[in-house]
């Protein structure tokens, strides 16, 4: 497991966070703005989390007035604990169901790959090392 910090890692992450990472799909239902910076990052977030953790992705529905709104990934960690990053984005009252745990996909490209690789990218600088692992 890496040495660097969660606490370290987070900080890394939300300092990373841009309009040019986050998801067209959320950025159709609400602009990416810096005042609610982890919008639309939750995959590519997981995605760098397990880079440098691994363990397992949680994938849920989210919902909002009876309607759903996309999905949500966040990190189970070899241990057993749940880390999610991005939970703070939702500000609007949707939740969250239907939580199941997934592998990570191997061998299929990314559908959000460059997104992913500028995040990745932009951590790695931030923490002066690269991630331990590289999934894309």
């Amino acid at each position: 497991m890496d040495t660097r910090t969660l606490t370290g890692i987070e900080a890394a992450l939300r300092a990373s966070w841009a309009a040019d990472t986050c998801s067209p799909d959320d950025v159709a239902r609400a602009a990416w703005t810096e005042d609610n910076p982890a919008w639309g990052h939750c995959d590519i977030t997981a995605l760098v989390v397990h880079d440098l953790f691994g363990g397992d992705l949680a994938v849920g529905e989210v919902w909002l007035g009876g309607e759903q709104h996309g999905y949500h990934w966040w990190n189970v960690l070899p241990s057993g604990v749940e880390i999610d990053l991005t939970r703070d984005q939702f500000r609007d009252g949707q939740t969250v169901t239907g939580r199941r745990t997934v592998p990570r996909p191997v061998g299929r490209p990314l559908r959000r790959a460059g997104e992913y690789e500028l995040l990745r990218d932009r951590v790695e600088a931030r923490l002066g090392a690269p991630t331990l692992r590289r999934g894309a």
